[in-house]
């Protein structure tokens, strides 16, 4: 008897931990197979979890003719099948027909975007002297002028002209190692 069948009978004698080893052993292979049928990796996860489900819930006989692991794909199959027939019951919209979830879609897609770049500018600041730190959240974050940022740090002007272009070109050479892609700085 292989691993899964084991699992699989002491979940029907009451042993929930049998259930835990099956998904924890035959998930991700699951979800991957059942990919296939779908072109939403969140679907196939839906379809994964509703194959485990279905274990618990029918408690379908195994009967041992074939590996536990064929017979549990098989049923996910199925299950994708069934869904694959419901699914064509419906009619589906293409983004193309429905622009306000694609100009939503891409929005939010750049919204990801600027707080991935927001990290990274940030970790890269981090990074930077404290001085070169101070003076370019001062001057680019806060936005005082290097009349304004001179007058806080108690600098001559000259000195904060000096110092912000230090900071940038540190900032710049810190980002670069990161691949990161600026518009200004």
């Amino acid at each position: 008897m292989d691993n899964g069948a084991e699992n699989y009978r002491r979940f029907l004698n009451g042993d929930n931990g049998g259930l835990v080893e099956i998904v924890r052993e035959y998930k991700d292979g699951l979800i991957f197979y059942l990919r296939g049928f779908t072109d939403d990796i969140l679907q196939a996860e839906e379809l994964a979890e509703d194959t485990f489900v279905r274990l618990v819930t029918k408690r379908p006989r195994f009967n041992q003719r074939s590996k536990f692991k064929t017979w549990l794909y098989t049923i996910g199959r199925n299950i994708a099948l069934d869904h694959a027939r419901r699914k064509t019951r419906y009619v589906e919209i293409s983004y193309g027909e429905c622009p306000e979830i694609a100009n939503e879609e891409a929005s939010l897609e750049q919204v990801y975007i600027q707080e991935e770049r927001s990290i990274l500018l940030h970790r890269a600041m981090r990074e930077l002297k404290p001085e070169y730190r101070q003076i370019l959240w001062l001057v680019y974050f806060e936005g005082f002028t290097n009349r304004e940022a001179a007058a806080i740090m108690k600098r001559s002007v000259h000195s904060v002209e000096t110092l912000v272009y230090r900071a940038k070109r540190a900032l710049r050479a810190r980002l670069d190692e990161e691949d990161f892609i600026y518009e200004e700085l």
